[in-house]
């Protein structure tokens, strides 16, 4: 199979990088500088094992590439472009008659439970992926990656439930590339549990790498807030036992230079200056969510708008103090 990567940053340029280096063929999709820059010097990419550099194909468009009947679309771009994506994509022609949203499996290898929900409107073959994969993307060109022993954990199954051989292919491809990929049944049970803790991620993004205990405790806050709402809807997901289980020592972070790690994929987009953060589909779904079920949501409401409004006026990550966040959210929780 090729691995049409829709989205080369941090965890798409991981994958299609390791996918690579096991010999697997990868086409690279990015946009902007960063595409330029892989045209002109390749993938750089630094994991546990050193920094090596991939000449990859790379496209900036759907139109540029001609579609095969063994490509699988590795949709890594953040949940807010997956619409434009997905549109862009579905409708392209395979060789030997057909469409990709017709023939064409495609994985959401996203935070957030919404993208599936999305490319199933577009396409038939719709694969979800938990993600634990602790990467960064801040130059054009480059993506690090320093966990070991295996370079990332990524659940795998159909959606909205199931496996098939489709999956297990693609998880025997991640498992030779450093990538423990288990395919299962209710990935969206995984999915969800993950969402749980990526509320945090706009604590982090508006107050910087979370280290002391005032931090700790306002995402914890968002996140027992967000558990409690994924509750109160009765969906199920796996605990945080299971989780820590089945991580056990498979994975562990490890800076080649000893140096600490930065901000994960929000403050990132904050650093890259993007103009747009995923915000809308981690805290925006716990409101969401709670809004249907009658249950109120403060401090992700919070987290929610002050996050989109340092993506809008292009605030610096880590700008405002843990103490100011708190305060704005003591307030709307007393109102």
């Amino acid at each position: 199979m090729r691995y049409i990567i829709i989205g080369a940053g941090a965890i798409g340029g991981t994958v299609g990088g390791r996918l690579a280096e096991a010999g697997h063929e990868v086409v690279l999709v990015a946009r902007g500088t960063h595409f330029e820059a892989l045209r002109a010097k390749g993938l750089r990419l630094t994991t546990a094992d050193g920094t090596s550099t991939h000449p990859l194909p790379v496209v900036d468009r759907p139109d540029a590439l001609e579609l095969r009947p063994d490509d699988v679309l590795f949709l890594a771009v953040k949940t807010q472009d997956s619409t434009a994506a997905l549109e862009d994509w579905a409708a392209q022609p395979v060789a030997g008659g057909g469409t990709a949203g017709e023939l064409l499996p495609l994985v959401c290898a996203q935070n957030g439970v919404e993208s599936e929900r999305l490319a199933l409107r577009r396409f038939r073959r719709v694969y979800g992926m938990c993600v634990y994969l602790p990467a960064t993307y801040l130059e054009p060109g480059s993506v690090s990656a320093t966990c070991a022993p295996m370079t990332g954990i990524l659940h795998l199954g159909r959606y909205p439930s199931g496996t098939d051989e489709t999956a297990l292919r693609i998880s025997a491809d991640l498992e030779k590339s450093r990538l423990l990929a288990p395919v299962v049944p209710d990935v969206m049970r995984w999915k969800y549990a993950k969402l749980t803790n990526n509320v945090a991620n706009a604590v982090e993004a508006a107050t910087g790498v979370i280290a002391g205990e005032d931090g700790v405790r306002l995402a914890e806050r968002a996140t027992a807030e967000a558990r409690a709402v994924i509750a109160a809807a009765g969906i199920e997901v796996v605990s945080e036992a299971e989780q820590k289980e089945f991580r056990g020592d498979k994975i562990r972070f490890d800076p080649l230079d000893g140096s600490k790690r930065g901000g994960g994929s929000s403050w990132q987009s904050l650093n890259r200056g993007t103009g747009t953060i995923e915000a809308d589909y981690l805290n925006g779904e716990i409101a969401l969510v709670g809004r249907v079920h009658g249950v109120p949501t403060p401090v992700n409401d919070v987290l929610q708008r002050v996050a989109n409004s340092f993506a809008r006026e292009g605030r610096a990550a880590g700008s405002m103090s843990v103490a100011e966040l708190t305060a704005i959210v003591d307030a709307e929780v007393a109102e």
